[in-house]
């Protein structure tokens, strides 16, 4: 099939990050890196002298539609990965070049080369057949950043542009209006305005989680925590801290060691944990394990901590510390169906209690670095392609992203505004309870090892509330808001009665503030609105005198008037609903 034919998004994405490097390369004499298709756009990495900021953005999108405009054809050339190397090395190529030296060494004999106009580079393509076929308002630079070469810290940091291409400009249009809502809801800005959470140039990657933060955090784990137990997941806690010789053990000494931090204990190398796994392993391991009890579930909500370069991190969703709600199931090979259809079924749920209806299932298969056998991984693999077949549900594949351990299904939610957000995992494992020793008794009275299924409904919590934050733009349901009710004074004579009420309110278990300041009672209420309070009540003479009260709902202008026993009694509904 011509290159014509298979002409796609994609395709037409990665044909515009060519276009922004010769443009790149024309406007400052730029050395090209990689250049791929992404989700929603392109992105180009590569090396100056000039350092781009988004001022510059005008006029190399006015290049670009130059090179668009010339409609220059497209061609691919073949050369023998010798030469494709001098060809590269003569041009100044280096970053290319470097690629094109490891595939020498994997054994490839030639290379491939696409050029437009004046500009050729090394490209396995394909690309559409000519510039021209862009349309130059279908696409638009959003961002520069500074990348580590190939994400390894220890090389050059060069520049990085990423930009936004649709077929139509239509589809530009609302998606630009769409990123346009998203930075009204962002959770950093509103984290701070709620005043949830903050990091610090002592902890970069670490959040601190304020008073009301930690509410918050606390009502999603308590929440996960009652749905655990509804399944019959048993909580365990593991250490922080464990030895080097237990993550030699597990694979993640040599598979995952990038990612990890280090420390000494007694002269001996221990490492901060950044999987909950193997600790699960060890307190399958501390006793005898019949196949009646199978399957074991065991779920943790782990603090674990993992390596990102500075660059990556963003807020709560890319953070150096988490908190997964982890559980591991250790059953038998003919219960591992059963086990990853009640997750799938699990996770689904969650997500629906929270407003996300939509979402779509993935199936992530073996990486480059991996434990196990091929014949295990296809096994597994298998099984959580039957599990999501008998519950007819549509599912995609993630070629070479499963975990080194293991492949997984993932679930990727769709938030109020359409953007999607990876979440839920689920992932069978045969290679590490192997690794361990880890076995139950079978009905002959045999030893065997138990297949350890890995998932996480919400992922991390931290980068879940992150979502939530943007989801709701902060106005959080009753259940879950840090603060569900602010009383507010309407003079000093209402202080005590005010005192009274915060007191009843919490000892029937609703979270309530209360406002004693000497500030209006207009500006108290445009405060308590900023803060996306549920429920405000304003206490003045009228309140004292009787047991009513008059109840400002959020995103409502007018009051209304409820018994006090009332009230609370439709609060306690609402928080026992999960409204």
């Amino acid at each position: 099939m011509s290159e014509k034919k298979e002409n796609n998004l994609e395709i037409y994405r990665h044909t515009l990050a060519h276009i922004l490097m010769q443009a790149l390369e024309n406007l400052y004499d730029a050395i090209p890196g990689v250049g791929p298709a992404i989700e929603n756009g392109f992105y180009h990495d590569f090396d100056c002298q000039h350092k781009v900021s988004e001022e510059d953005f005008p006029k190399i999108e006015e290049e670009m539609k130059k090179i668009i405009q010339a409609n220059y054809p497209i061609k691919k050339k073949i050369m023998p990965i010798d030469e494709g190397i001098d060809f590269l090395k003569k041009k100044k190529y280096k970053y290319t070049a470097e690629i094109a030296l490891d595939l020498k060494k994997e054994g490839e004999k030639e290379i491939s080369f696409y050029q437009q106009g004046d500009f050729i580079n090394m490209c396995k393509g394909p690309h559409l057949t000519s510039t021209g076929e862009v349309n130059f308002k279908s696409f638009k630079l959003e961002k520069v950043a500074g990348v580590y070469w190939q994400g390894d810290e220890k090389n050059k940091m060069i520049q990085r542009i990423y930009g936004i291409a649709f077929k139509m400009p239509k589809e530009l249009k609302k998606y630009l209006a769409m990123l346009e809502e998203a930075k009204k809801r962002d959770h950093r800005k509103i984290g701070k305005e709620m005043d949830l959470f903050s990091f610090h140039e002592e902890g970069p990657g670490f959040p601190f989680w304020h008073p009301k933060g930690s509410e918050l955090f606390n009502s999603l784990q308590k929440f996960i925590q009652e749905e655990n137990f509804k399944r019959n997941y048993n909580e365990v806690k593991t250490p922080l801290i464990l030895n080097k010789n237990l993550w030699v053990t597990s694979g993640h000494w040599d598979k995952f060691k990038e990612n990890m931090y280090f420390t000494k204990i007694d002269k001996e190398d221990y490492a901060i944990k950044p999987m909950n796994c193997p600790g699960g392993l060890l307190i399958y391991k501390d006793r005898p394990h019949s196949y009646r009890e199978l399957p074991i579930r065991n779920a943790e909500f782990g603090l674990v901590h993992r390596h990102e370069l500075s660059g990556v991190l963003h807020g709560l969703f890319r953070v150096r510390a988490f908190t997964q709600d982890d559980a591991h199931s250790f059953c038998e090979e003919s219960q591992m169906e059963n086990e990853i259809i009640d997750m799938v079924d699990y996770a689904i749920d969650i997500y629906q209690k929270f407003g996300f209806e939509e979402y779509e299932i993935f199936i992530a298969t073996r990486p480059e670095k991996y434990i196990g056998s091929d014949d295990v991984w296809e096994k597994s693999t298998e099984s959580l392609k039957n599990a999501l077949v008998k519950k007819k549900l549509d599912y995609k594949i993630k070629e070479g992203e499963g975990a080194f351990y293991g492949p997984k299904i993932e679930f990727n939610i769709k938030d109020s505004i359409g953007r999607n957000w990876q979440c839920g995992t689920i992932q069978v494992d045969f290679s590490m309870p192997k690794r361990f020793g880890a076995v139950y008794i079978d009905q002959e009275g045999k030893e065997k090892t138990p297949v350890m299924i890995h998932r996480a409904i919400l992922g991390s919590l931290e980068r879940f509330l992150g979502i939530l934050i943007e989801h709701y733009v902060g106005k959080f349901p009753v259940w879950l808001a840090p603060v569900q009710v602010k009383i507010l004074a309407v003079s000093e004579k209402h202080n005590e009665y005010c005192q009274k009420l915060l007191k009843e309110f919490k000892e029937n278990n609703i979270r309530a503030e209360l406002d004693l300041g000497n500030e209006t009672v207009g500006n108290k209420i445009r405060k308590s609105v900023q803060e996306k309070v549920p429920y405000v009540l304003v206490i003045g003479d009228k309140e004292l005198q009787g047991e009513k009260f008059s109840v400002r709902d959020r995103g409502e202008q007018k009051t209304r008037e409820i018994a006090k026993k009332d009230f609370i009694a439709e609060i306690k509904d609402r928080i026992a609903k999960r409204l």
